[in-house]
């Protein structure tokens, strides 16, 4: 296990997935990893992986609904994401918290339109 790992484990007094998204959602996370690396990072990762994956789908002729479904499979966690954000840097405060969360909004737009 990584040290970030261990360290998200205590801060948040939980482990497990349920620990993973009650860290985000509280605001137990900085706000700098919620967004730069849980968002832009891995949120964009997923976001891709989707995309490409509802593409194969198209490409091997199954059904528009079902590659629509894979597409947006990850809006849910797009949102909690951005919600998430919106609510640490609501704590925060300032224009840093303005610019996270300016920042976030426009990421999940992105993340549907494309």
């Amino acid at each position: 296990m990584a040290a970030g790992d261990d360290a998200n484990r205590h801060v948040a007094g939980r482990s497990g997935i349920g620990g993973f998204f009650a860290a985000r959602w509280m605001g137990e996370i900085p706000l700098g990893r919620l967004f730069w690396r849980d968002t832009i990072v891995v949120g964009t990762a997923i976001n891709i992986a989707a995309t490409f994956a509802s593409l194969g789908l198209l490409a091997a002729k199954t059904p528009l609904l079902i590659a629509l479904a894979v597409h947006f499979g990850p809006l849910p966690y797009n949102l909690f994401l951005t919600f998430a954000v919106w609510r640490t840097a609501d704590r925060r405060g300032g224009l840093a918290g303005f610019f996270y969360q300016t920042l976030s909004l426009l990421w999940l737009i992105a993340a549907i339109v494309i």
